[in-house]
């Protein structure tokens, strides 16, 4: 018996507590349901899968990748080279990485629409693209990328060979500076 005389002959309450507990796991399964629902209908929809093959046409399931794509078919190493060969690292794992890297920001950036064009490599890209001029290069190039430049800085492959991959500048090596104009004959 209770010691409180306002409770004497109440009724007591029933807590929500096992109403609560019980709706919790069928929320929780609904939330990651549709969770699931809408990740497989877009990876489905953006043709995920083909992301983990070597054909340069997955790099052209985005509308935006077209005129690379077009770019690297009349350039000089069509013959040779597809784009996970300049664009991604070589090692099982960081292959994988930088993919789900770049896939996860692509896919966010073309989805909200806040990307810029023409397409530019970023810095880890422009990286690893170096990296991979080097690896194929190696003979060819290993005294001039040990060199720094006359004003010190190291030399990049793409600022001369801009037009390798994709024939007419694509985004990457960028335009020549001012400074490196000055005593050009023109």
């Amino acid at each position: 018996m209770s010691d409180d005389p306002s409770k004497a002959g109440a009724a007591p309450r029933p807590s929500l507590r096992p109403a609560v507990s019980a709706a919790l796991p069928l929320a929780l399964a609904v939330l990651i349901g549709v969770a699931a629902g809408i990740g497989g209908y877009t990876f489905r929809y953006a043709e995920g899968l083909s992301y983990f093959k070597t054909d340069p046409k997955a790099c052209v399931n985005c509308h935006i990748m077209q005129s690379q794509y077009d770019a690297w078919q009349k350039a000089s190493h069509h013959t040779v080279a597809v784009c996970i060969d300049c664009h991604l690292p070589h090692s099982f794992f960081e292959k994988y990485l930088a993919k789900a890297e770049n896939g996860w920001r692509h896919g966010q950036r073309f989805t909200t629409q806040n990307f810029v064009e023409p397409v530019v490599v970023q810095s880890k890209g422009r990286a690893i693209l170096q990296e991979n001029c080097v690896r194929c290069h190696e003979g060819l190039v290993h005294g001039i990328v040990a060199a720094p430049s006359a004003r010190g800085e190291t030399l990049v492959c793409t600022h001369c060979h801009s037009n390798v991959g994709h024939g007419e500048k694509t985004g990457v090596g960028g335009p020549f500076r001012a400074t490196e104009l000055t005593g050009v004959k023109k």
